[in-house]
């Protein structure tokens, strides 16, 4: 298979998709050792990115996904009769961030650390997607384990949580005013 065939079955899987797919799964479906898909992918990532083009290949941790260009998102949503989604309230973004930073986290930390019930605020992160029960804790109660999602990490543009903004010492920052 030459690179022509590669790029073209890599965007025929994504785009028949429409879903993540692992960077293994690719791999294993052009018989290709990981390393030599993740090459191609990422050299098919970089020409759509130079394209300007409305398509767009994007990396999300160990995932690939075929989406649109967010600079045509407007034209999209006229199309298809989208609403804009509402933005996220202050609560809302609080208790994403503790989840992002500190996952995989119970409700109880989230409560702990921002001293007021979540409990609305994480079913209704829950049904946005952007977060997901990781599992339950091996304590008493065996309480439910939050972290985010792939669809996290597309709508703040970001591939890894590693990418995540650093955070900034608070204590250090109020001692120097």
């Amino acid at each position: 298979m030459n690179k022509d065939e590669i790029y073209g079955a890599i965007e025929a899987i994504l785009f028949a998709s429409g879903t993540p797919v692992a960077v293994d799964r690719i791999a294993k479906a052009l018989e290709l050792d990981t390393a030599s898909a993740t090459q191609c992918i990422d050299e098919l990532i970089e020409q759509y990115r130079k394209s300007g083009k409305g398509i767009r290949i994007i990396r999300l941790n160990q995932n690939i996904q075929m989406c649109t260009n967010k600079d045509y998102g407007a034209y999209v949503r006229r199309v298809m009769d989208m609403k804009k989604n509402t933005p996220l309230s202050q609560a809302a973004m609080e208790v994403l961030a503790v989840v992002a930073y500190n996952q995989p986290i119970t409700k109880a930390f989230v409560e702990q650390v921002r001293g007021v019930d979540c409990s609305g605020v994480i079913g209704s992160l829950c049904v946005k997607g952007l977060i997901e029960e990781k599992g339950r804790l091996e304590l008493p109660g065996r309480p439910l384990l939050y972290g985010t999602t792939d669809h996290f990490l597309r709508c703040f543009s970001i591939e890894t949580l590693e990418d995540l903004p650093p955070l900034s010492n608070n204590s250090e920052d109020s001692e120097k005013s």
